[in-house]
């Protein structure tokens, strides 16, 4: 059985972020991630989640305007010093709150700019980023988001993401994966994770379509988790989805023990 985590961005949002941790442990869960917490002081999360006695996997850098539409940080050959200040934010954020892994948004093409330079880029800020964080003992990660929900995203599907991390070529950067992600690009999963699962750090998961909890789409997740056990996926299983109605009733997966 895999290990689960609850993603503090999206569950819990009927509290304020400093009291998801405990209604997360509530739950059961022994960890969390949040996608952007720099909105908060750092001391002041690590503290609300150490009183709640769960773990801090995983926070995003900073994303600049990716989640308002527009490019984001990470591969624009033009934003080269935004993302190096979003590195040292990350960075400083990562070290207060304990976490392990620090995910890398891609962000979208700029039409503007030619592809492959996009490309490098992405690949030349994610191996600076791994060997800045290699000093803390934080591993960075970057996933693959499909073009539905995201159009013109850098890295829609993990084929295009194992070619930026290759020639990236950093032992401290690794491939998130999202059941979601993979399932709105119509990608076979059993054998998209035997083949990625090397190079994956990370695993996210909602329901298909809609991005809910388990059991309202089609996706046969519990079927995917015993995959995972299978193919020795030792991890975490981050829950990353949008409740359908309210968090704690959402949550009958988890209790059932998927």
């Amino acid at each position: 059985m895999p290990r689960f985590a609850a993603n503090l961005s999206l569950l819990f949002t009927e509290l304020p972020l400093p009291a998801r941790f405990a209604a997360a442990a509530a739950a059961g869960f022994d960890a969390v991630e949040i996608q952007f917490p720099y909105d908060y002081p750092a001391p002041l999360l690590r503290t609300a989640a150490d009183a709640a006695a769960v773990d801090i996997i995983l926070i995003n850098l900073p994303a600049g305007d990716l989640m308002a539409g527009g490019y984001g940080l990470a591969s624009h050959p033009a934003r080269t010093a935004p993302f190096r200040a979003a590195l040292a934010e990350g960075e400083r954020y990562a070290q207060l709150l304990g976490v392990r892994m620090v995910n890398v948004l891609a962000g979208r093409f700029d039409p503007q700019q030619d592809a492959a330079q996009t490309r490098q880029t992405l690949a030349a800020n994610l191996a600076l980023a791994g060997e800045r964080l290699a000093m803390h003992g934080i591993h960075v990660t970057c996933e693959a988001i499909n073009n539905l929900d995201m159009p013109g995203f850098v890295a829609s599907t993990p084929a295009e993401l194992a070619a930026v991390l290759a020639e990236a070529a950093h032992p401290n950067v690794s491939m998130q994966l999202d059941l979601y992600h993979l399932a709105r690009m119509q990608l076979e999963l059993a054998g998209t994770l035997a083949q990625y699962l090397p190079q994956t750090a990370h695993i996210q998961f909602a329901d298909c379509p809609g991005r809910h909890e388990p059991g309202t789409g089609t996706l046969p997740l519990a079927q995917i988790f015993a995959l995972l056990d299978e193919l020795g996926y030792t991890g975490w299983c981050a829950a990353e989805y949008r409740p359908a109605t309210s968090t704690v009733s959402s949550l009958h997966w988890l209790t059932a023990r998927y």
